[in-house]
């Protein structure tokens, strides 16, 4: 069926579209901003990965090694 030539959509609703599309944009945009500013606080100096703040965590590597300890009859 072809088109009757006759513009159906009026400047107003194109407007109104436009903004709105507009809005969503800044929106997302807000949205990833505060994201990408949470994921760099959270590599900051405050790391829940690190032992108090300021030090790194010790790896397995760097722990000294536990001593084994067997019961004996006097300990029983």
């Amino acid at each position: 069926m072809a088109s009757s030539g006759k513009k159906k959509t009026t400047m107003a609703k194109l407007t109104r579209e436009s903004k709105l599309r507009e809005r969503r944009l800044d929106k997302q945009a807000k949205k990833d901003a505060r994201k990408q500013a949470s994921a760099d606080h959270r590599d900051g100096p405050g790391d829940p990965l690190t032992a108090n703040g300021s030090e790194p965590a010790r790896t397995a590597a760097e722990h000294p090694a536990l001593e084994a300890v067997s019961p004996t009859l006097a300990d029983a």
